[in-house]
């Protein structure tokens, strides 16, 4: 039976101190009569099943919504249960956060407890709060940007998560530099595109326009190398270097197949993925069925086969051993692509524009990192 080495937990489900114009989970607030919390009992069972495989090292994401709302002595039971039910593994806590309710007592926590913060922050004043308001319709720039400091000066690790939507495409440089500036070098970018009708919603960020933002980062990129390695991080760039190098890459839209993690709702609801948390993909419920029981079943695998099963053009690509179809949701939630991906322009504009670089970088790589 395959362990589960990553988990992304929901435990406060959708739930949100945000309104943000191109959020995809705020209709699923719809399907609960009050504001969803994880009670202990979820926990205790989550992490007891979860801790009790022979993995030696597990990652554990907590996201939401927003996963503040659950305040700080919810994580600081999270800590002892994973203390507790722990057998000598290492696990990795990631906490994808708005920053609103950042303060000293959560720096403090994520410094202490080695969580890596992922800080939702699209960029500049103008660009963040264009689509990141609050349910006042007031922007969040400032109080995020302060959160970042805050972080950043206790000595919390922190990633920056910024979302590329049909405005913020338009400005790679001013993000790029903004973001390095704030001394925020390690950095996200996370591509836009949400159904809307029979179309894409307007927030959405075009194919070709995402191609242009991809090609300018990773010009950016490059430029910052010093005596031949990278002084800033892009997560995809580096998914993709491993895959360049012949390694499993680290980004799961990147792989071959689906279903390498699961989706915990608050309440114990259990999904294949965080885009397809819907009825249809419902695994079970881990106060009824264990989590390792739920990752193997059938219906997790015929998931993961979905991104395999392209259409002939992907399939006779020549970029298709690079982007592997992009992910699941980029084909599958629009039926009018069938079954292409939506950003299929733009790695079709971006890997002629890397591919060489890419395997100068990832010979170099293998050649300083090969033991002789």
């Amino acid at each position: 039976m395959r362990p589960i080495t990553n988990v992304l937990i929901k435990p406060s489900g959708p739930d949100c101190n945000l309104a943000c114009n191109y959020c995809f989970y705020l209709e699923k607030l719809q399907s609960y009569p009050r504001a969803p919390r994880m009670s202990e009992t979820v926990l205790d069972a989550l992490l007891r099943q979860l801790l009790a495989q022979p993995a030696p090292q597990i990652s554990i994401g907590w996201q939401g919504g927003e996963p503040t709302l659950m305040g700080l002595p919810f994580y600081r039971k999270a800590v002892e249960l994973m203390q507790r039910y722990g057998r000598g593994q290492a696990i990795a806590n990631g906490f994808q956060t708005n920053g609103l309710l950042i303060d000293h007592a959560w720096a403090k926590f994520f410094r202490d407890y080695q969580f890596l913060v992922g800080l939702s922050l699209d960029g500049p004043e103008h660009i963040h709060n264009h689509y990141r308001r609050n349910h006042a319709g007031s922007g969040s720039w400032r109080k995020v940007r302060d959160a970042a400091h805050l972080l950043l000066d206790s000595g919390a690790e922190v990633n920056v998560l910024s979302v590329v939507n049909a405005y913020s495409v338009q400005f790679p440089d001013e993000i790029y530099t903004f973001h390095k500036e704030n001394g925020l070098r390690f950095m996200q970018f996370i591509p836009c595109v949400e159904t809307e009708g029979v179309g894409v919603a307007n927030f959405s960020v075009s194919a070709a326009s995402y191609g242009a933002f991809l090609c300018r980062i990773f010009d950016l990129w490059l430029v910052d190398f010093v005596n031949g390695a990278p002084t800033t991080s892009i997560r995809w760039f580096e998914a993709l270097l491993f895959q360049y190098a012949g390694f499993p890459p680290t980004e799961c839209s990147l792989l071959e197949t689906c279903g390498s993690y699961l989706l915990i709702e608050h309440n114990g609801d259990v999904y294949p993925c965080d885009f397809f948390a819907e009825p249809g993909w419902k695994l079970g419920n881990l106060l009824e069925t264990p989590l390792p029981v739920l990752f193997n079943a059938p219906q997790q695998a015929t998931f993961g086969g979905l991104k395999s099963t392209l259409p002939a053009d992907c399939r006779a690509c020549e970029w298709r051993v690079h982007c592997r179809g992009g992910c699941t949701k980029d084909r599958l939630r629009n039926p009018a692509l069938d079954g292409r991906n939506h950003f299929c322009k733009a790695y079709k504009t971006f890997f002629p524009h890397a591919d060489v670089r890419m395997q100068g970088l990832a010979n170099e790589w293998k050649k300083q990192n090969t033991t002789t």
